[in-house]
C-alpha cells in the first residue's frame, strides 16, 4: 500500500502547487484537469481539506469560494499587505451601493423594480460599473412587453466578498448604514 500513500502525496503535491500560483479560484473540474486519470471529487475534496487543514496558523490559507478554490492572506494580515500595494480601493457611490445591495438580496431583478425598491431612477452608469467591476450580470429576460434584463450577482461578486454563496451574505439588520431601508423588510423573491 505504500505507492498508493506515495501516490496521494504526489497529488496532493499537484494540487498545492496549482492553486498557489493560480490568479483565480479553481473549480473541482478546473483541478481533475490536472491529472491524466479521472479522480473522483470525493477524492480531491478530502485532499483538499487536508490542504486546508497543513496550512491553519501560517499567513496564508486555503478557501473554498462560489466559482473554486483559492489561496489567500488571512485577514488578519492584510493591513500589512496593504502597505506594499497601498493604492486605494475604488470608492462607489451610494447609488451603486445601494443598487448592488437590492441585487444581492432581492434579485434577480429588472432595472424597472431596482428603481421601484430605491424610489428613484438607476443611472446607466451605476449599471455599467457593476457590470465592468462584473458583479451583476443580466441571467434572464421578463417575458413582458420590452422584454426587460433580470439583474442577478455573479460568482465574480461572491469571490471578492470571500463567499461561497448568497446565503452567507450578512442579514440586512447587520448592515447598519449600508441597508437600504426598503430592504430590510418585505418579501425575499
Amino acid at each position: 500500500m505504500q505507492p498508493l500513500i506515495h501516490d496521494l502525496r504526489h497529488i496532493k503535491t499537484v494540487l498545492e502547487t496549482a492553486l498557489l500560483v493560480a490568479q483565480e479560484p479553481l473549480s473541482l473540474h478546473d483541478l481533475k484537469r490536472l491529472f491524466a486519470e479521472e479522480l473522483k471529487a470525493e477524492l480531491l475534496n478530502d485532499l483538499l481539506q487536508e490542504i486546508q487543514d497543513d496550512w491553519v496558523g501560517r499567513g496564508v490559507e486555503l478557501v473554498r469560494l462560489a466559482s473554486g478554490w483559492r489561496f489567500r492572506a488571512r485577514l488578519e494580515f492584510q493591513p500589512y499587505l496593504d502597505r506594499l500595494a497601498p493604492e486605494k480601493p475604488p470608492r462607489y457611490s451610494r447609488a451603486v451601493m445601494e443598487t448592488l445591495a437590492i441585487i444581492a438580496y432581492k434579485g434577480p431583478l429588472t432595472r424597472g423594480e431596482i428603481e421601484e425598491i430605491r424610489g428613484v431612477a438607476v443611472s446607466t452608469n451605476v449599471v455599467r460599473t457593476l457590470e465592468e467591476r462584473n458583479w451583476i450580470e443580466v441571467v434572464a429576460y421578463r417575458e413582458t412587453p420590452g422584454r426587460p434584463g433580470l439583474y442577478a450577482t455573479t460568482r465574480q461578486f461572491l469571490d471578492d466578498l470571500g463567499l461561497k454563496s448568497k446565503a452567507e451574505l450578512p442579514p440586512l439588520t447587520e448592515l447598519g448604514a449600508l441597508a437600504v431601508p426598503d430592504l430590510a423588510g418585505g418579501d425575499e423573491s
